[in-house]
């Protein structure tokens, strides 16, 4: 067994969860070379949470087939996976999205604020909100003329996204920081006493015949499904055919699944979600905090469908304090707990991945099997609960243990120089290159069945077997 760095992470993950006895010893990690223009330690952190998704894989393979499958990585793929969509291309182009209106703004008070409208109607909101037109010199004049904390503030009252740029000693004064400082990165709780639902038998991957429900957007929690589909489950993305979205992510994140429409707002919706989730082994969600409970879909909710379904929780700032309802991405989060300005004084920039981002949906995948494997083992209805500001609290914690990374690239190497981690397929988008699964179990790599699809192309039904 060989660690390296990413053995104190990983270990921190594992007692998140409570698994003691998690066989540590069939994980190999093969250092590389740092890849990322940062000092950060992305690639342990990135290493860790890959390898803790291998070893709960191999350990569901080892329950179902009594194999004890070897699992290893290397520290490159890992890192560069935290910058999955900078490196896809659509027939040969880079599809990473980005609108331009979104980014830094000085404000009247000195202070830095960041604005995320990557979505039209979040950017013409703020829009409205500031009284500016979508020109970058107009939007600064008008950020000019308010403070900071005054724009956040009334982002928030609206529904809309902007961040004061804190640092981290001023972001851990907020009462939101008590609230997340107090949760691991992984929370895996049982929430019932239910008989053991044990895992089907057999099957040629680790969570062939699982079932999972992607209820999801942008990138943490739809990385969170293709992770469990690189693994062999069958995972459908559920999406609303009213809400806006990013196609270079669905075809980042859509790796694996297949992907239907479900709207909430109508009977019809509601009872075609009701009768996958009779079915179902995992519930994903990843809206904001009380949005699917509204619609008759919250945690409390799932047991009414299926008592041994697992519950999957993935919300921005926590469930908990009083930002609970608040909004947020990977570029908001770090922009708020200090990740984008370390010293007063500077401009802020965001680190050159989004970590996250993909920490977080690899996180919320391991959590995911760690219930499962409880499920089987002991019986339960289980609750995984997971927030990108849970992760990046656990990040600046695992940077503090570990210190920064010596030496780093001036430059996130470019697609030549990992055109060795890169394959193409083809898909209903055309021609996809994307960076393959980092993993590998018996020595051969994770993968997936499946290409990305636009959202709702598949039938609101399990595919049959």
């Amino acid at each position: 067994m060989s660690l390296g760095a990413a053995e104190r992470p990983l270990r921190s993950l594992l007692g998140s969860v409570g698994w003691e006895d998690a066989p540590i010893e069939r994980l190999a990690i093969q250092e590389r070379p740092k890849a990322l223009a940062t000092p950060w330690p992305i690639a342990a952190l990135g290493s860790a949470a890959l390898g803790a998704v291998g070893l709960a894989a191999s350990r569901i393979h080892e329950l179902r087939t009594g194999e004890r499958s070897p699992v290893s990585l290397d520290t490159r793929a890992a890192e560069l996976a935290m910058a999955s969509s900078s490196y896809l291309l659509v027939d040969g182009k880079p599809a990473k999205f980005r609108d331009p209106f979104t980014g830094f703004y000085l404000a009247a008070d000195g202070q830095w604020v960041y604005l995320h409208g990557n979505f039209a109607h979040l950017r013409d909101g703020l829009l409205a909100m500031l009284g500016a037109v979508n020109e970058e010199e107009s939007v600064r004049a008008a950020v000019a003329e308010r403070t900071a904390g005054d724009i956040e503030a009334e982002a928030i009252r609206r529904g809309l996204c902007a961040a004061r740029v804190r640092q981290r000693k001023d972001w851990l004064r907020e009462k939101q920081a008590v609230a997340v400082v107090a949760q691991p990165p992984v929370l895996v709780e049982k929430i019932a006493a239910t008989p053991p639902a044990p895992l089907p038998p057999g099957g040629d991957r680790p969570l062939s015949g699982l079932r999972m429900l992607d209820l999801s957007r942008v990138i943490a929690g739809p990385m969170t499904g293709r992770t469990m589909a690189e693994h062999g489950a069958t995972v459908m993305r559920i999406a609303s055919p009213s809400l806006p979205s990013i196609t270079s992510l669905v075809i980042d994140t859509g790796f694996g699944k297949h992907a239907a429409f479900a709207d909430l707002e109508t009977e019809e919706g509601r009872a075609s979600l009701q009768a996958l989730c009779a079915d179902a082994d995992v519930f994903l969600d990843a809206y904001r905090p009380a949005s699917l409970s509204g619609r008759g879909f919250g945690a409390a909710d799932l047991r009414r469908f299926n008592a041994h379904l697992v519950s999957l929780s993935l919300s921005a700032f926590s469930p908990r304090g009083p930002w609970w309802e608040r909004r947020g991405y990977d570029s908001l989060v770090q922009a708020t707990m200090g990740m984008a300005m370390e010293q007063a004084g500077q401009r802020p920039t965001l680190l050159p991945c989004q970590p996250l981002d993909y920490l977080t949906g690899y996180l919320a995948a391991f959590g995911a099997m760690v219930a499962l494997i409880r499920r089987h083992e002991e019986g339960g209805r289980w609750q995984v609960t997971l927030s990108l500001a849970a992760t990046a609290h656990w990040m600046w914690r695992m940077r503090d243990e570990l210190g920064d990374d010596a030496a780093y690239p001036p430059a996130n190497p470019d697609l030549a120089a990992v055109a060795d981690l890169l394959e193409t397929h083809d898909s209903d988008f055309g021609r996809v290159t994307a960076l393959m699964p980092a993993l590998r179990l018996d020595g051969e790599r994770a993968r997936w069945s499946r290409m990305p699809v636009p959202l709702g192309r598949d039938p609101a039904r399990w595919p049959k077997a």
